[in-house]
């Protein structure tokens, strides 16, 4: 579901998933501090969007309108996905409306330590999903 919009049209979607809300929200406040616009959605179900994604390909039955709700066609924006887990998990939803996407997640498990050390070290902490975002519409 769509957690935050931002004012007018967006530059760049955040869409995350479960302990790293947090981090998203950070980081489109970061953004907006830098001129960057930033909606954040937050994803509670990566199996029912899929279903959906593959519903608009006739390939399930599954309802469609939750993508329509998540990602409006008029906030279509490039997108940063972010979660701690691995980032292939929400990679497809670059598909709803034909956007970039950076996919940020966990790729090496095993890890330990401190939540901002380790977040840290798998580019998931919010200086990470800033920088990918300022990739994304090509900013500085």
């Amino acid at each position: 579901y769509g957690l935050r919009r931002a004012e007018g049209t967006p530059d760049v979607t955040l869409a995350a998933m479960g302990a790293m809300v947090p981090e998203a929200l950070a980081a489109a406040d970061r953004l907006a501090s830098l001129g960057v616009a930033a909606d954040v959605v937050c994803v509670t179900s990566p199996g029912l969007l899929f279903r959906a994604t593959q519903a608009r390909r006739g390939l399930d039955d599954a309802l469609q309108w939750v993508l329509d709700q998540a990602f409006p066609a008029d906030r279509a924006a490039p997108l940063v996905t972010l979660l701690d887990g691995h980032p292939h998990t929400l990679a497809f939803l670059g598909t709803v409306h034909n956007t970039p996407v950076t996919p940020l997640g966990v790729t090496h498990f095993g890890q330990s330590g401190a939540l901002d050390e380790v977040y840290r070290h798998h580019g998931i902490d919010t200086e990470s999903v800033v920088r990918a975002a300022l990739d994304l519409t090509h900013r500085p």
